[in-house]
C-alpha cells in the first residue's frame, strides 16, 4: 500500500485551498507510491495524430503575428464594423494632400478602399505593436499596387525609418499608366523595434497594398509565415493542424460577397475569399474585435500543415452561430451553397489539376493535391437541434461524393450540461464517426477529471478534444494539463485528437489567455504549458502499455465558507438575506433597513447601494461584482435570498463557500447572455461548471432562491422548488502517470506527473524478468507552480538526464512540482 505522510503542498499555488483536505503537515517527507506496468502488454492504439494544434486569429495570431506582412491596414480597409475605433486610416500618417477613396477607380471589387496622394504628399505606416521591428543586416521586401494619369510617371519614394533617422537606403521606384505592382528590397542598416514605413509620391498617384515583408520567411515562401513562430509551432511536431479558428468561424453574418447583388461588409467566414492573389482577397470584420487581411488564407494554412508534416483539419460553419450567440439562420439556398462550398473546398485540396478547384489550387503554386482526410462542421453552437439538422445535411452531401473523408461534428461550448448532453445523443443516434470537445475549466477540474473518458463507449463516436485549456499561463496550469492528459491517452481507443487553444498571443493584444505561444514584434517565448505540449506531442509513443499505480489519500472536509452576491452585465436588487445552521440556529440576517455595512465589496467592481429597502448594483456593464458577508468558517448551512433582476443582459449570483473573490461557489442564474443558469466553482480565479440547466431570469420578477449545503453535499431550490443538487466529491489527484511504447525504438515511454510540493518516491515494477537496458533517458520539467514564462525569462525548461541501475524493478522519486518522461529501452 501507498503510504502518504505530510500535506498536499497547492498544485498552482494555493489554488486548490479549501476543497483538497489532508492530513497533518511535514512537507519535506516524500510521498510513496508505486507503478505497475504490464510491460508484455499491449493496450490501445495511439495514433501519429493524436497531438496537434488548433489556430484561430485570436489575439492578432494572424496580421500581426503568424502571417509575416509588417505593415497594419496595408489596403486602407479597416472600418467601424471592425472595431469602432478604425477608420481606413488607422496606423497611417498623412502629409501634404491625401485621402481615401472608394469608387470604380479601386484595385479590385473586394479591394474597396485605395489612398490618393498629391504631388509632395507623403503617408506613414507604423506597423503593430511598437512599430516595425527591423534586424541589421536583414532584407526586407517592399511592393506597391499604383496608378497615375501623370504623363511622365509618378515616382514614389519608399523610406524605412525610425525616430533616430533612416534604418536603410531609401528605395525609389516609377508608378506609370494604370494598376500595376511595383517592388523593391531594403538592406537594414540598424536593428529597430519601432520602425516606420513612408511613401512619398513626387505626383498625383493612388496608392494601394502598400506592404514590407521580411524576405526570411519559414520555408522562404512568398506572401509568407513569420519564421520564429512557424518554427516553434513546428518544434511541436504536430500531428494535425485545426484551422482557420473556432468563433471566428461560426459567428457574424452567414452572407457572403456577391458581385451581383453587392458588397456586404461584414460576413461570415467563406473559404473562397482567402484565396487567389493578395490583392483580390477580401479583408473582413474578425469576431475578436479587429480586422483580418485574408493574406494568411486557406493555401496559406494547407501549406503550412504540409510544410509540418501535420494532418490539415479545416472547420467550415454551418449556418448556426455558437460562441454566446444563438441564430440559426434559415435560408435554403444559402444552406445549398455553403454545401457547395465545402464540396468544393474538398476539390480545392484533392481535386487534380483537370478540376476547377484543383486547377485553382495549381495556379497558386501546388499542383499535387494536399490530401485533405477530416474536415469540421461548425463549432460551439448553442442549438444542437437546430445545428444537427443542417451536420446531418453537410455530412450527407460529403460522404455521396468524398466517403473517404470524415465529417466531424461537436457537441457545444462546455464539457457537461444540457446542451452537451443533446449534442452527444443526436451525435451517437445518427453514428457521428467523431465529436468535437471543447472546455476551459480551472486546473482542479483537470486534476479531478484524469478518469472523464473511461467510461465513454468505446463503439460510440470518437472523440476529438478540440480545445482546451486550464485558464493560465503558470507551471501550475500546465501540470494540472499534464495530468489530465495521461488519462487522453490512456483513453486513446476514444479520444482520438487532442489540441490546447488558443496557439498564439501577441502581447499587445490580448483577447483571451491563457495562450501556448507568446510574441511581440521582435521575439516570441512558449509558455510553461507550452514546454509541457511539448514534451507530450514529441514522445507521444505507438500504443498503450498497460499500468497502474496508488494513488494520494485524502480527507473530505465540508464545503465552508461565507456567502456573497453577484451580478454580470446586469442591475439587480437582493433582499432579506439569511443564513442559518442546519439545526436552525440563526447565523446572519440582513433586510439592508441599517444599510450595508455587513457587506465587503471588491474594490472597483459594480456600483453597490441600499435603495428602497434592497441591495441594488445598478451598473449594467460592470462584470462579477461580488459582495461577501458571514464567516468563512461556516459550514452545513442553509442560505436564503430574494433576488430581483431590474435590467441588463443577464439575472444574478449568489455565492455560498466563499473564502475570497478567487475562491467559491456561486449559483449563476440567467447566465451567457440569460441562456442558462448554472452553479460554478471558482479556486484559484479559475471556473468549472458543476451543474447547469436552461433557466432564464424575468426582468422585474422577484425569486426566492435557498442553497442548502451539507457537508459536500449541495441542493438549490428555486421559488420553493428543487432546481438541482450535487456532491462536490471528486479528488484532486495530484499523481498521474501512462506508459506507452515506441515500437520503432522499443522504447517504453514512462509519462508520470507530480503535481504536489512533495517528492514522489516511486517503486516502478516492470514485470518480473522484463530485460530492459541498465540506462534510461530522462527529460524533466520542475519548476515552482506559479512559475511564468516570459520574454525575458523561461523558468520552465526541460532538463535532461540519465538514470542508471534501470531492471524490471526499480526506484525513482519525481520532484515536486514536475512532468517527468522516462524512456526505457526494452529487448
Amino acid at each position: 500500500m501507498a503510504r502518504r505522510r505530510g500535506s498536499l503542498a497547492l498544485t498552482v499555488t494555493a489554488l486548490l485551498a479549501g476543497t483538497l483536505a489532508v492530513g497533518p503537515s511535514a512537507a519535506a517527507e516524500p510521498a510513496d507510491y508505486t507503478i505497475d506496468v504490464d510491460a508484455a502488454g499491449t493496450g490501445a492504439k495511439i495514433d501519429d495524430t493524436m497531438y496537434g494544434v488548433f489556430y484561430e486569429d485570436i489575439n492578432r495570431a494572424a496580421d500581426g503575428g503568424l502571417y509575416a506582412e509588417l505593415v497594419q491596414n496595408r489596403s486602407f480597409e479597416y472600418e467601424p464594423a471592425d472595431n469602432r475605433t478604425y477608420t481606413p486610416l488607422t496606423s497611417w500618417d498623412t502629409k501634404g494632400t491625401a485621402k481615401v477613396a472608394n469608387d470604380s477607380g479601386r484595385l479590385d471589387e473586394r479591394n474597396r478602399n485605395y489612398l490618393v496622394l498629391a504631388a509632395g504628399s507623403s503617408v506613414t505606416n507604423s506597423g503593430y505593436n511598437t512599430g516595425i521591428a527591423v534586424e541589421k543586416g536583414k532584407r526586407y521586401d517592399f511592393s506597391v499596387w499604383a496608378r497615375t494619369d501623370h504623363a511622365d510617371g509618378a515616382p514614389l519614394m519608399a523610406t524605412l525609418h525610425d525616430a533616430s533617422g533612416e534604418l536603410a537606403a531609401a528605395r525609389r521606384v516609377t508608378a506609370r499608366g494604370g494598376w500595376a505592382k511595383y517592388k523593391a528590397a531594403f538592406t537594414a542598416t540598424r536593428t529597430s523595434a519601432a520602425g516606420r514605413l513612408t511613401v512619398t509620391s513626387g505626383a498625383d498617384a493612388a496608392l494601394d497594398m502598400i506592404s514590407l515583408f521580411p524576405h526570411d520567411t519559414y520555408k522562404g515562401r512568398p506572401n509568407g509565415l513569420r519564421k520564429d513562430l512557424a518554427e516553434k509551432i513546428a518544434a511541436l511536431k504536430p500531428g494535425f493542424l485545426r484551422f482557420p479558428g473556432g468563433c471566428l468561424v461560426n459567428t457574424g453574418s452567414h452572407e457572403a460577397y456577391d458581385d451581383k447583388s453587392g458588397w456586404q461588409r461584414e460576413r461570415s467566414y467563406q473559404w473562397k475569399d482567402t484565396i487567389g492573389p493578395v490583392e483580390k482577397r477580401a479583408t473582413n470584420a474578425n469576431f475578436w474585435g479587429y480586422n483580418q487581411s485574408y493574406g494568411l488564407g486557406y493555401y496559406e494554412y494547407f501549406q503550412f500543415a504540409e510544410d509540418t508534416g501535420a494532418m490539415p483539419l479545416p472547420v467550415v460553419p454551418a449556418l448556426v452561430t455558437g460562441c454566446g450567440q444563438n441564430k440559426a439562420t434559415d435560408d435554403p439556398a444559402l444552406l445549398k451553397r455553403h454545401i457547395q462550398d465545402t464540396l468544393d473546398l474538398v476539390e480545392f485540396a484533392n481535386g487534380p489539376v483537370s478540376s476547377e478547384w484543383g486547377k485553382k489550387r495549381a495556379r497558386m503554386g501546388h499542383p499535387k493535391p494536399f490530401g485533405l482526410t477530416h474536415l469540421e462542421v461548425g463549432n460551439e453552437e448553442n442549438l444542437p437541434e437546430e445545428f444537427f439538422a443542417r451536420f446531418k445535411e453537410f455530412r450527407a452531401a460529403i460522404e455521396a461524393k468524398h466517403p473517404e473523408i470524415t465529417v466531424i461534428s461537436n457537441s457545444g461550448p462546455d464539457d457537461s450540461g444540457s446542451i452537451f448532453d443533446k449534442a452527444w445523443q443526436l451525435n451517437r443516434d445518427a453514428n457521428v464517426a467523431m465529436v468535437d470537445e471543447h472546455y476551459y475549466n480551472s486546473p482542479q477540474w483537470f486534476l479531478e477529471n484524469n478518469d472523464r473518458y473511461d467510461s465513454y463507449d468505446r463503439g460510440g463516436p470518437k472523440v476529438f478534444l478540440g480545445e482546451y485549456a486550464s485558464q493560465g499561463n503558470t507551471f501550475g496550469n500546465a501540470l494540472s494539463e499534464a495530468a489530465f492528459m495521461t488519462g487522453l491517452e490512456r483513453n486513446a481507443d476514444v479520444v482520438k485528437l487532442a489540441s490546447y487553444a488558443p496557439l498564439l498571443a501577441n502581447e499587445d493584444y490580448v483577447q483571451w489567455k491563457p495562450n501556448m505561444i507568446w510574441f511581440d514584434n521582435g521575439q516570441s517565448w512558449g509558455s510553461a504549458n507550452y514546454e509541457t505540449q511539448k514534451l507530450f506531442m514529441r514522445n507521444v509513443g505507438d500504443e498503450v502499455v498497460p499500468s497502474k499505480s496508488t494513488g494520494t489519500p485524502t480527507t473530505s472536509v465540508p464545503i465552508t465558507g461565507a456567502v456573497g452576491l453577484s451580478t454580470w452585465a446586469t442591475s439587480a436588487a437582493y433582499d432579506d438575506v439569511s443564513v442559518t445552521g442546519a439545526d436552525g440556529t440563526p447565523l446572519f440576517s440582513d433586510d439592508f433597513s441599517a444599510g450595508d455595512s455587513r457587506w465587503t465589496k471588491a474594490a472597483g467592481k459594480g456600483t453597490w447601494a441600499v435603495e428602497d429597502g434592497a441591495y441594488v448594483q445598478s451598473d449594467e456593464t460592470a462584470e462579477n461584482t461580488l459582495v461577501t458577508a458571514g464567516d468563512k468558517g461556516w459550514q452545513n448551512y442553509d442560505l436564503k435570498v430574494r433576488a430581483t433582476k431590474k435590467s441588463g443582459k443577464e439575472g444574478f449570483m449568489v455565492a455560498f463557500g466563499v473564502k475570497d473573490t478567487g475562491n467559491h461557489y456561486w449559483w449563476n442564474l440567467g447566465g451567457w447572455n440569460n441562456t442558462r443558469s448554472a452553479v460554478e466553482k471558482t479556486v484559484g480565479g479559475a471556473k468549472q461548471t458543476v451543474i447547469e440547466d436552461t433557466t432564464a431570469i424575468e426582468p422585474g420578477r422577484s425569486y426566492d432562491l435557498r442553497v442548502e449545503v451539507r457537508g459536500r453535499q449541495v441542493t438549490l431550490y428555486l421559488d420553493g422548488k428543487k432546481w438541482g443538487s450535487f456532491t462536490d466529491d471528486k479528488p484532486a489527484e495530484p499523481f498521474r502517470q501512462v506508459v506507452t511504447r515506441d515500437k520503432a525504438t522499443g522504447d517504453l515511454i514512462v509519462k508520470v506527473v507530480n503535481a504536489q510540493g512533495e517528492q514522489a518516491r516511486t517503486k516502478v515494477d516492470l514485470g518480473r524478468g522484463m530485460k530492459v537496458a541498465p540506462k534510461a533517458r530522462v527529460t524533466t520539467l520542475a519548476a515552482d507552480p506559479a512559475a511564468e514564462n516570459t520574454k525575458d525569462k523561461s523558468p520552465v525548461k526541460p532538463v535532461d538526464s540519465v538514470l542508471t541501475g534501470v531492471d524490471d524493478s526499480f526506484s525513482y522519486t519525481f520532484p515536486a512540482h514536475s512532468v517527468t518522461f522516462l524512456r526505457i529501452k526494452t529487448d
